[in-house]
C-alpha cells in the first residue's frame, strides 16, 4: 500500500514540477521574446478597455480574462497574454485528474503531458485566443460530468450528486462565454447519454436538466446584448458559416481539414489517438471517451464539406482523446516491444518537435515575405514611430488614428505611446466590433494619422488614399521602414488634415 501510495505521489508530484518550470519559461518567454501580439489579440485587449456582456463577433470571456491579465501587469504583452499560461496549466491538471479518477495516476500524467507537447494545445499556452478559455472549461466540463455520472451511478446521496450537475451548468455556461462551439459538449454529452446503456439511467435524473438550465442563465447575457444589438453576432455566425450558400462540395476544403489535423496534432499521434478512441468504445470509461471526442471531429469534418475548416476549430474533440491514448499506449510503453513500440515512442517525440519549431519559428528557413510569424513583428517599432509623428501633430491640434482593418487599428492603439483610441475605417471591409462603438461623428474637423502594412498591394493603399482624400481637405502619403529580424517592412502612412465626415456607408457583409 505505501509502495503504491508513493507512485501515485511521484506522478502527482512530478507533474506540478514539470508545469512549474514549463509556466515560468513560457512567463519568460511572452516578456522577453521577439514575438508582438497578434491582430485578433491586439483586438481582443481594445475589447477589454470596453468591458460589456458580449462583443460582435465572440463571447465576453477573452475580454474579461485581458483585463484582469492588465490589471496585474499593464499593458504589456505579458498582461494580455499571462492567462494563456494560467488555463493551459490548469487543463493540465485537470486531465490529469479526470485521467486518474478513471483509470490511474500514470493515465492521467501521460494525457496531462500530452496537452503541453501537441502544438493545436501547446500554442495556446503562450498566444492568448478565445481557445485557452474554451480548452480549459471544456476540460473541466469533462471533469465535472464525469463526477456527476460516477456519482448518479454509485447512488450518492442527492445533495452531493447535485452540487456536481450544478458545478457543470456553470463551467459548461463559462465555456459558452469562451466560445460557442461549446455547444457541441451539450451534443457529446447527449449522445453518450443516448448510446451507452449505463448513461440512459441520466435521463431520469434532474441533474442534466438542472445542469443545461443553469448553463443557459450564464450564457443569458449575450443572448440579451444581442436582442439590443440587432443579432449581430448571429449573422456574423451565419456569414461564417456560409449558411446562405447552402450546400457544396469542396474536396480541397476536405483535404485541407485533413491535412490541417495531422500537422497540428502530427501524423502518428492523430491515427493513435482515433484508434484508441474506437478500441475503448465498448467499455465504461471508454465510452464516455469516445462520445465526449467524436462529435467534434465529425462535425468539423462534415463542415469541411460545404466549406473551409479552421485547423483549430476541433480542438476540443481531442481533449479525451489524450486520455484514450494514455491508457492504452502510453502507460504500457515498458511491455512493449519491437515496431509497436518505436511507433508509440516516436508519437510524443514528433509532437514534442514540432511544437518547439512552434516556439522557435525563426528556425525554420522560410523567405521572410512568406514567414507565418512575420505579422507578429514590426508593429512595436512602428508604434515608436508613429508616436513621434502624432506627438508633432496634436501640437498643432487634435489628432485621431485610424486604419482600415480592426486588427491593425488596435495594434496601433496597443503600440503607441499612452494606447490612444484608435478607429476603423468602413471602407472596403465587413462589419467588426469597431461599428459598435463610438466612431467619426464627433471627430469634424481633427486632423488625422491612417497607418497600415499592405505588403505591397499597392491598389489598396491607392483606393484608401483616393478614399480619404474625398473626407479630408489634405492627405499626404509615405512610407515607414521598420527593421526586424526578418528584415525591413514597410508600412504605408497617410496624414490627413481638417476632417469633413464620412458620406452614408452600410456594411452588409457580416
Amino acid at each position: 500500500m505505501t509502495g503504491e501510495t508513493s507512485d501515485k505521489n511521484k506522478y502527482t508530484l512530478l507533474l506540478y514540477a514539470l508545469l512549474g518550470l514549463l509556466s515560468l519559461l513560457r512567463l519568460y518567454y511572452i516578456s522577453a521574446g521577439p514575438f508582438e501580439l497578434s491582430g485578433d489579440e491586439a483586438h481582443y485587449w481594445e475589447w477589454s478597455r470596453h468591458l460589456d456582456w458580449s462583443y460582435y463577433s465572440k463571447g465576453p470571456m477573452i475580454a474579461w480574462l485581458i483585463y484582469a491579465g492588465t490589471a496585474l501587469f499593464g499593458n504589456t504583452e505579458l498582461g494580455v497574454r499571462f492567462f494563456a499560461v494560467v488555463l493551459s496549466a490548469l487543463s493540465s491538471l485537470l486531465l490529469f485528474r479526470l485521467g486518474r479518477d478513471m483509470y490511474d495516476d500514470r493515465t492521467g500524467f501521460w494525457a496531462a503531458l500530452l496537452v503541453q507537447i501537441v502544438p493545436l494545445y501547446s500554442v495556446f499556452g503562450i498566444f492568448f485566443s478565445i481557445d485557452s478559455p474554451y480548452m480549459f472549461f471544456w476540460i473541466l466540463s469533462l471533469y465535472l460530468f464525469w463526477k456527476a455520472y460516477q456519482a448518479e451511478t454509485a447512488a450518492e446521496p442527492r445533495g452531493e450528486t447535485t452540487i456536481w450537475w450544478l458545478l457543470l451548468g456553470v463551467s459548461a455556461g463559462l465555456g459558452l462565454l469562451s466560445k460557442y462551439t461549446m455547444a457541441l459538449f451539450y451534443l457529446s454529452a447527449l449522445l453518450f447519454m443516448v448510446f451507452d446503456s449505463s448513461a440512459r439511467r441520466l435521463f431520469r435524473s434532474p441533474g442534466p436538466y438542472l445542469a443545461a438550465l443553469l448553463s443557459g442563465c450564464v450564457f443569458s447575457p449575450v443572448i440579451l446584448w444581442n436582442a439590443a444589438h440587432d443579432w449581430v453576432t448571429l449573422k456574423h455566425t451565419a456569414g461564417q458559416a456560409h449558411l446562405a450558400e447552402g450546400l457544396q462540395i469542396s474536396p480541397g476544403a476536405i483535404l485541407d481539414y485533413l491535412g490541417s489535423q495531422l500537422g497540428a496534432v502530427t501524423p502518428v499521434l492523430c491515427v493513435l489517438i482515433l484508434l484508441a478512441l474506437w478500441k475503448g468504445r465498448k467499455e465504461e470509461q471508454g465510452s464516455f471517451l469516445f462520445w465526449l471526442a467524436i462529435p467534434t471531429l465529425v462535425f468539423f469534418g462534415l463542415k469541411s464539406i460545404q466549406a473551409k475548416v479552421q485547423g483549430n476549430w476541433a480542438l476540443a474533440g481531442y481533449a479525451t482523446g489524450f486520455i484514450a491514448v494514455a491508457e492504452l499506449y502510453l502507460k504500457n510503453l515498458p511491455a512493449m516491444t519491437g515496431h509497436k513500440r518505436r511507433l508509440v515512442i516516436s508519437a510524443p517525440l514528433v509532437a514534442l518537435l514540432v511544437t518547439a519549431l512552434a516556439y522557435f519559428p525563426l528556425a525554420i528557413p522560410l523567405p521572410p515575405d512568406r514567414h507565418p510569424v512575420r505579422k507578429m513583428m514590426g508593429s512595436r517599432e512602428f508604434g515608436k514611430a508613429l508616436s513621434t509623428i502624432h506627438r508633432e501633430m496634436t501640437a498643432k491640434g487634435p489628432v485621431f488614428i485610424m486604419s482600415r482593418y480592426y486588427q491593425q487599428a488596435s495594434l496601433l492603439s496597443f503600440y503607441m505611446e499612452g494606447n490612444p483610441v484608435a478607429y476603423c475605417l468602413p471602407f472596403s471591409r465587413r462589419m467588426n466590433q469597431y461599428d459598435l462603438w463610438p466612431g467619426f461623428e464627433s471627430l469634424r474637423g481633427y486632423n488625422a494619422i491612417y497607418a497600415s502594412r499592405e505588403e505591397g498591394d499597392k491598389r489598396a493603399i491607392d483606393s484608401t488614399a483616393i478614399y480619404l482624400k474625398a473626407v479630408f481637405a489634405r492627405c499626404d502619403k509615405q512610407e515607414i521602414p521598420v527593421s526586424t529580424r526578418l528584415g525591413t517592412m514597410k508600412y504605408d502612412l497617410l496624414t490627413c488634415y481638417d476632417f469633413q465626415g464620412l458620406p452614408p456607408e452600410r456594411l452588409e457583409n457580416f
